[in-house]
């Protein structure tokens, strides 16, 4: 098998897949409105592309139901920034119809409670890493990936195992998970993929100042990296979510074996 860092244009060209979290139940309750995140996500994928021409960037929604693409870059004209502005339109309303999409089917699912609904990460992650490994066989060179998972909603305790392959994956080709919290409780899950895959996990303080946060944390290629201070985690939950029932025999009807 190829190493993947063999195949790289060099080692400044990124492929960055964010996943971002659109659970309607979430940002209803949000301090930062979802058009402003969305706008500070918007101006961020922007700065990526402006750094380097060959950058590519993809936006991946991620609902309670389901999960889409709403943008690659590599769909812009090649035209320049009216291209990718125009292309970044479309994916606005994009979002909106997925949401729309997802929230009919939310209400179709008895299941779902609306107060501690989670999104679709690990169904997020699986669409992310079958775009990386397809870039991966799309020919002999292919910039440097790594995912950035924008979460706000709870983890899922039914994903775990799911969401755990996913991340296993992602380490074994050596994809770093970025993760930057946007709700109020960080997430167990995105600190395990963060801390296993080598990527950074932020909880930022003040949400206005989002953008600011992703471009001085998030914008930065993987190389560059090793020459910044970047934030580390103090303290990475590894407990298992997902809770396991067992069944206690009932001692007193066991027969008795000292007769």
């Amino acid at each position: 098998m190829t190493s993947a860092h063999s195949k790289l244009y060099s080692d400044d060209v990124s492929l960055v897949v964010v996943v971002v979290d659109t659970n309607p139940f979430f940002w209803a309750a949000a301090a930062l409105p979802f058009a402003d995140f969305f706008a500070n996500l918007v101006h961020f994928v922007n700065s990526l592309l402006l750094l380097n021409h060959l950058n590519r960037v993809v936006v991946i929604a991620a609902g309670v139901s389901s999960c889409a693409y709403i943008f690659d870059s590599s769909d812009a004209s090649p035209s320049g920034g009216v291209g990718v502005t125009a292309t970044f339109d479309k994916a606005s309303r994009k979002v909106e119809e997925f949401i729309a999409q997802d929230a009919r089917a939310t209400a179709g699912n008895s299941s779902v409670a609306s107060a501690n609904a989670a999104s679709l990460l690990s169904g997020a992650l699986s669409l992310t890493l079958c775009y990386i490994q397809r870039i991966f066989r799309s020919g002999t060179r292919h910039p440097q990936p790594r995912i950035l998972c924008l979460q706000g909603s709870p983890d899922g305790p039914e994903q775990y195992v799911a969401v755990m392959n996913s991340i296993f994956s992602a380490q074994r080709s050596m994809v770093p998970i970025d993760s930057c919290i946007v709700g109020t409780q960080d997430s167990a899950f995105l600190q395990q993929a963060s801390y296993i895959t080598g990527g950074v996990y932020l909880k930022p303080q003040e949400l206005n100042g989002l953008f600011q946060y992703l471009a001085a944390v998030f914008a930065t290629d993987l190389h560059s990296r090793m020459f910044l201070r970047l934030p580390k985690t103090l303290g990475v939950d590894f407990r298992a979510s997902s809770e396991f029932s067992r069944v206690m025999p009932d001692l007193n009807s066991m027969p008795d074996q000292s007769k």
